[in-house]
């Protein structure tokens, strides 16, 4: 086995707090091992995250215990019709002796040292909150009152209502490839979590739970560079590479890879996607998953284990499919690998 290049042993001691950052929020949110193992990929390749879930599955328990382990600041916003970019910035109203008033909004209230903002609901949103959305995930700035203010730390979470139609603006193409992944979060299908969430006093208060889980268990102001320093350690084989690209080949022309779906035109069903971008992405979070797991080259198994999360919302189906995107999309990605020889 290859050992890692890891001379002062730091990258060592950065996988062992990371492995103790998954057990503090695993001891909190049951049953959702993978989504925490995900998130924790997220975290150390420096990604923004679209979560997917029905409502009330423990998400933003999820990302309060996440931000607490990771230390910084944390902030929440709430998707509506008729937020505007500028309530993302300052929050003016009257005050208490009749004068208007004009206070920091949420991104700037915590100032640099924000480090985990939630925007819950995002599809409730118009598209002029996605845009200025979107340049804070690109670029960690916001300009306001004359001046850019810079956030050095922050990762972004989002989520979408899946449930609710009316009211809601879907988030663009272009919008949804600068989120690292796509994660799903479903209720979690052990009995044993399934019971003590429902029947354990423990798990009904909210703010009691979040406050067993030790604080800056991870130091935020530490993760960017040693996210470069595994994007460093970590190399990909030849065949590796070799591997990669026949997957990124199988993804964006199906029919020539001989991939075959039920009830699906494959010579017509992938119009777009599955981008360089997008590629690079599934090599940062294989690099990390390797990292996670002890190893210092990325294997086939690291590629398995992100691909549809990093994967699958890049790659842009016929409008005749898009009605059908999760199913199908789950399906290529998972035939795509049966037909892909590996290394």
């Amino acid at each position: 086995m290859h050992a890692i290049a890891d001379p002062d042993g730091a990258l060592a001691q950065w996988r062992a707090r990371a492995l103790d950052f998954e057990r503090a929020v695993g001891r909190i949110v049951l049953g959702q091992e993978r989504v925490i193992r995900l998130l924790t990929i997220a975290v150390f390749a420096r990604g923004h995250v679209l979560l997917e879930g029905d409502v009330g599955v423990g998400k933003t328990t999820l990302l309060r215990a996440l931000a607490r382990a990771i230390g910084g600041a944390y902030e929440r916003v709430e998707g509506t019709i008729d937020l505007m970019p500028a309530d993302l910035v300052y929050d003016a109203r009257v005050g208490e002796d009749g004068r208007p008033r004009v206070d920091p909004g949420p991104l700037l209230r915590r100032g640099p040292e924000l480090s985990v903002f939630f925007f819950n609901e995002i599809n409730r949103a118009r598209p002029q909150v996605h845009a200025m959305l979107l340049r804070l995930m690109a670029e960690r700035t916001v300009s306001a009152f004359g001046r850019e203010y810079v956030f050095p730390f922050l990762q972004v979470f989002a989520d979408r209502n899946r449930v609710e139609r009316e009211e809601t603006f879907e988030l663009p193409a272009a919008a949804r490839d600068r989120f690292f992944m796509e994660v799903q979060v479903k209720a979690p299908e052990d009995f044993a979590a399934r019971r003590a969430l429902v029947f354990d006093p423990r798990f009904h208060d909210t703010d009691l739970l979040i406050a067993e889980v030790p604080e800056a268990i991870i130091d935020y102001r530490s993760l960017d560079q040693v996210s470069r320093e595994i994007q460093g350690a970590i190399p990909a084989s030849d065949a590796i590479v070799a591997y990669t690209i026949a997957l990124w080949d199988a993804i964006r022309t199906p029919d020539k890879a001989g991939i075959a779906l039920p009830g699906v035109r494959m010579d017509r069903l992938v119009q777009g996607g599955a981008s360089p971008r997008g590629m690079s992405y599934l090599i940062r979070a294989a690099r990390v998953r390797a990292w996670l797991e002890g190893r210092a080259i990325i294997v086939p198994e690291d590629l398995r284990a992100v691909f549809p999360e990093v994967m699958a919302h890049r790659i842009f189906f016929d409008p005749v499919y898009e009605m059908r995107r999760e199913e199908i999309s789950a399906d290529l990605c998972r035939v795509a690998f049966a037909t892909v020889p590996a290394p």
